[in-house]
């Protein structure tokens, strides 16, 4: 015997407002009688600070209380009798946030923050008998805000060039032991439809030191607020190398990833926490000396 939540969507992937509709799968072998099914859909943000931002004593009690997005308690089914073999009972609701003042944000999967909307359905069975349970976590997507569009379609792509002197925290001293270079290229957008590929350009232009490899990083920032002030991390969530070796002078790179959707969502600000995103651009030369290029970008849903 088991229990399922089965969403009609076959992807799991809803909008805010919308309405969520699927089905209570009860598989038996033979009738079986339950005290009813009951369904709670929460959706919530956890919350934690790192031990290298407050501490490794705080650290221990670093475990923020979860925000609550959405929250609903659902009677499937009263009690009775399942017969034998496989019964459905439908169900839905919508998706609206607990408060007005608050909005759903989009499923993502940190290390610090986590956006998680689960589904748990429970039928107890009685003291002699042990309770089905299960969960189903479905995945929100949001759209950038109606005055954003407007701004997103105009998007043109961001130049740049990357030689010794416009590196920045980098000691007088220690950039006459950095070898003349220049490098150039081109993002197609810092502003990013999280649903289609970063792209862009990578030229080396001329290099006096052998080049080792050239890789591309996306970095997560998080940061929560708590009562001392916030807590930001910047942590990796891919890293693609785009060379490898020393390549061709002026000879143009592709810059090409997608971005990884669990593990990314829309530029969030909220009260509570951030959600941003960085791309760093990593030279590593043979003699080990890397040098790194960093490139803030905002991530929307168009």
């Amino acid at each position: 015997m088991s229990i399922e939540v089965k969403l009609d969507r076959v992807d799991r992937t809803y909008f805010p407002g919308e309405t969520v509709t699927g089905s209570v799968i009860v598989r038996s072998q033979g009738s079986l009688k339950h005290q009813g099914i009951k369904m709670v859909v929460e959706g919530s943000v956890g919350l934690q600070l790192s031990a290298r931002s407050i501490g490794l004593f705080e650290a221990f009690y670093s475990s923020m209380k979860p925000v609550q997005l959405l929250h609903y308690e659902i009677d499937v089914t009263p009690s009775g009798k399942c017969p034998s073999g496989v019964t459905e009972y439908p169900f839905q609701f919508s998706l609206n946030p607990l408060d007005k003042d608050q909005e759903l944000c989009e499923t993502y999967h940190g290390v610090y923050v986590n956006v998680q909307y689960i589904i748990t359905c429970d039928m107890p069975r009685g003291m002699m008998a042990k309770a089905l349970k299960c969960d189903r976590e479905f995945i929100m997507h949001s759209k950038a805000p109606d005055d954003l569009l407007n701004t997103l379609k105009q998007r043109k792509p961001f130049h740049f060039k990357v030689s010794p002197d416009s590196l920045q925290n980098v000691k007088e001293s220690s950039k006459r032991k950095i070898p003349a270079f220049k490098f150039d290229g081109f993002l197609s957008h810092t502003v990013c439809d999280i649903s289609k590929p970063f792209q862009g350009e990578f030229v080396v232009r001329s290099c006096e030191a052998e080049i080792k490899s050239i890789e591309l990083q996306l970095v997560r920032v998080e940061t929560c607020t708590y009562m001392e002030g916030e807590a930001r991390e910047a942590t990796e969530i891919q890293n693609i190398q785009i060379a490898d070796g020393d390549i061709v002078r002026n000879l143009a790179l592709p810059i090409y990833f997608v971005f990884p959707r669990l593990f990314t969502c829309s530029t969030t600000v909220a009260k509570q926490f951030k959600i941003e995103f960085e791309v760093n651009l990593i030279i590593l030369f043979s003699d080990n000396l890397m040098v790194t290029e960093n490139f803030p970008i905002s991530m929307y849903r168009l």
